[in-house]
């Protein structure tokens, strides 16, 4: 129902994002985001945002929450600078409920050298708890491209998980213990200039020989894309 009230009234779904809309006033822009209930929306004009929340509580039963502050985990602090997103409280409920709190903090997420593989020989480790961890990583890599690369190589190994892969992801606990206030930048700017970097290594897994590739896209200087996969 929401979405067809959405295109009916002139907004168009993104190709890539379903659940984002937007719709174009001349050279002003207004984008709708939709996750289940919630409605995150902004505008180049803030006439228009004014104009969507009339619009969507004449329809709807909703009521407006103000200024972005959190969102579904993520902290959104909006300056006149720019917008910065982190996941410091999560950071910590994280490392309390994994009991990682009091471990010793680690510099790196993974070390320079370390190489994963099935390791048969090492013992196995409880197969939920090891998932449960890596999940949680996981939701985090989306303000935290620092992790990205040690948390999706420990991610290959949730079948059957050994201490030597539980090791690895520790120290990744480890290293968000020392860095529980980073995230992203969202600058201000002038510039939409695209700017990407990739990088390849070539059969890097040794067990299905299979390359490790990893990519990220900059708009005027903002990181805003990354990803890390076999």
């Amino acid at each position: 129902k929401l979405s067809s009230f959405l295109l009916k009234n002139g907004f168009e779904r993104g190709k890539v994002d379903t659940i984002v809309f937007h719709k174009i006033y001349d050279s002003q822009i207004l984008l709708v985001q939709v996750y289940v209930d919630n409605v995150i929306f902004g505008a180049t004009n803030e006439m228009l945002s004014e104009g969507f929340s009339k619009l969507m509580q004449i329809e709807f039963e909703m009521r407006m929450m103000g200024k972005l502050k959190f969102f579904l985990g993520l902290y959104i602090k909006q300056t006149p600078q720019g917008i910065c997103i982190h996941h410091t409280k999560n950071v910590k409920e994280l490392l309390k409920k994994f009991n990682m709190s009091d471990a010793k903090e680690m510099k790196t997420p993974i070390h320079p050298t370390t190489y994963l593989g099935l390791d048969e020989e090492s013992t196995k480790v409880d197969e939920t708890q090891y998932k449960a961890m890596i999940g949680s990583l996981l939701y985090l890599t989306t303000s935290r491209p620092d992790i990205m690369f040690s948390v999706c190589l420990c991610a290959r190994f949730q079948k059957e998980p050994r201490e030597v892969h539980l090791t690895v992801v520790k120290r990744i606990f480890r290293y968000l213990i020392g860095t529980p206030n980073l995230g992203l930048m969202f600058k201000r700017r002038e510039s939409f200039k695209l700017t990407s970097y990739c990088d390849a290594d070539y059969a890097d897994d040794k067990v299905e020989r299979k390359n490790t590739s990893g990519s990220c896209h900059f708009i005027g200087g903002n990181l805003v894309t990354w990803i890390c996969k076999k």
